[in-house]
């Protein structure tokens, strides 16, 4: 593969990004310096900084478009999804994104958008139909024992009920019936969904939803077909779509209207925990008005003292019995279910452990393990029989080198033999020669003259006096001795002999 060069022509103006952005940005502004444009908001935000930013649309095109703070304020329609309305402002370039949008400084209500307006139609239909009636929405089951989920399989909703209904009452049995839930084709899978759940009858409820978005996001449930199939379902329905601020025909059809798919998780099913709590405190309330309504009997019959009155407080305190035996039965039998239903569910649990029994894999891989053993072990042989070869053959070459370091042992010994007598005369050579130095060096040491008498004068910068011309009378002089020193002062300087110390002294 060959690379190709094209030269540009001599002369041609090569633009840098900033530089073509700033050319279109001023060509745009010097042709549209004040523009009305008609459409529908979609995808309206308003920001802390309170700017506003929305895209502004109709069947063929959209722009993007923007509204600051100091402007926003003056509007004579505030921005909402579906509105229709006629922007007025300057049409420029933003440098930054490289995108140009519609700078906003008047806005107009043309009135409802073309998707609000067919929203508002069929939910006006709808309800003259009778299909948002409160008498015809069903209860939902105070305690559900499986659930139909109708949404898409990805995305964080599907997980969060999921999670959510694993917590608040374990042991429920789910189904997700996947689709999409935005686009051309999602309105008929998400009715198809709730007409599976309804023909099928195997859920006690079912949940329809999906995340937040726009109006244009979440019109799949807006559909005729999908409120349709909502209100013929023979099993409840949880409409759960988007936020707590979106409404949607789905809603109003439905059994119950979720603000969140997690609240619909929340709504669907009761918290384990507070059911058996409430069991257990309807018993023990029971139990306290049976013992109390006993020791009323007891004590009516101790203050009367009638065998009638205890006649008729034993049929009494038989009839409580009798209730509390009907509680038991009932309480034993429903349990009794609940059991034979969890028994079922561990026996299809042990079924499916048995197909995954872990002895049967371990039974596998020991053959295996064995034929590869099998396999292996002349191959360890050889190799060990190959190492031994080369143990042996190392060993052998270990005697050589022993029998090489004994020579060399022996012809050490004998040299060492030989050099002592001639190292030890060396010596004694050497001692003879350092005692000779040490004598000579001890007679011509400083410190040997001075023990003989002598002296050595210095000035009091320290410098050794060798003549009398180096001091002058007055001048102050230290004197080192054998022993100690001295501090004298200059009386005469003179080079005859007069003033020499008498006969037997000694000075330097």
């Amino acid at each position: 593969m060959t690379t190709q060069f094209e030269f540009l022509p001599r002369g041609r103006r090569v633009y840098s990004v900033a530089d073509l952005t700033s050319e279109l940005k001023r060509l745009i502004e010097g042709k549209f310096p004040s523009v009305r444009v008609s459409g529908e908001i979609s995808n309206a935000r308003k920001y802390r900084s309170g700017h506003w930013y929305f895209t502004l649309k109709d069947k063929k095109a959209q722009i993007s478009c923007v509204c600051f703070q100091g402007r926003a304020r003056y509007l004579a329609a505030k921005p909402a999804d579906g509105l229709a309305v006629i922007a007025g402002g300057q049409v420029s370039v933003y440098a930054r994104q490289g995108k140009y949008q519609l700078y906003v400084e008047s806005l107009e209500p043309q009135g409802a958008g073309a998707l609000q307006l067919e929203f508002e139609r069929l939910k006006g239909r709808l309800k003259s139909e009778g299909l948002f009636d409160a008498d015809r929405k069903r209860k939902i089951p105070r305690m559900p024992r499986r659930i139909g989920i109708v949404t898409s399989p990805t995305g964080a909703v599907i997980a969060d009920m999921l999670r959510i209904l694993e917590r608040r009452f374990r042991g429920l049995h789910v189904r997700l019936f996947p689709v999409r839930v935005q686009g051309s084709a999602s309105a008929g899978e998400i009715a198809l969904g709730v007409r599976h759940f309804s023909n099928t009858e195997w859920a006690d409820v079912v949940i329809v939803g999906r995340g937040g978005g726009s109006l244009e996001d979440l019109w799949s449930f807006n559909e005729e077909s999908v409120a349709r199939a909502i209100a013929a379902s023979s099993v409840p329905v949880i409409s759960a779509v988007g936020h707590e601020t979106d409404f949607t025909i789905a809603d109003f059809v439905a059994d119950l209207r979720a603000p969140t798919p997690s609240a619909a998780a929340e709504l669907a099913v009761p918290e384990a925990v507070a059911v058996r709590q409430a069991a257990t405190d309807h018993l023990a309330r029971a139990s306290k008005a049976v013992r109390l309504r006993l020791a009323e009997a007891r004590n009516a019959l101790h203050d009367t003292g009638i065998d009638g009155a205890a006649i008729r407080l034993r049929r009494r305190i038989g009839d409580y019995g009798q209730r509390v035996d009907d509680a038991d039965h009932e309480l034993r039998a429903g349990t009794a279910v609940r059991l034979r239903g969890l028994r079922a569910r561990l026996d299809l649990v042990e079924r499916r452990l048995a197909r995954l029994d872990l002895r049967v894999r371990l039974a596998r891989q020991r053959e295996q393990l064995g034929s590869l053993s099998a396999r292996m072990q002349p191959a360890f042989r050889s190799a060990l029989d190959r190492r031994a070869s080369r143990l042996a053959d190392t060993r052998a070459g270990l005697g050589v080198v022993r029998e090489r370091l004994a020579r060399e042992s022996e012809r050490l010994g004998t040299a060492s033999r030989l050099l002592l007598p001639s190292m030890r005369a060396g010596l004694e050579r050497c001692a003879l020669r350092l005692n000779a130095a040490s004598g000579r060096l001890e007679a011509l040491s400083p410190l040997a003259i001075l023990e003989r008498g002598y002296s050595i004068v210095r000035t009091e910068a320290g410098v050794a006096v060798r003549e009398h011309g180096q001091v002058a009378p007055g001048d102050s002089l230290s004197v080192l001795l054998h022993r100690g020193s001295l501090g004298v002062r200059v009386e005469n300087a003179s080079t005859d002999g007069r003033n020499r110390p008498p006969s037997g002294d000694k000075a330097l």
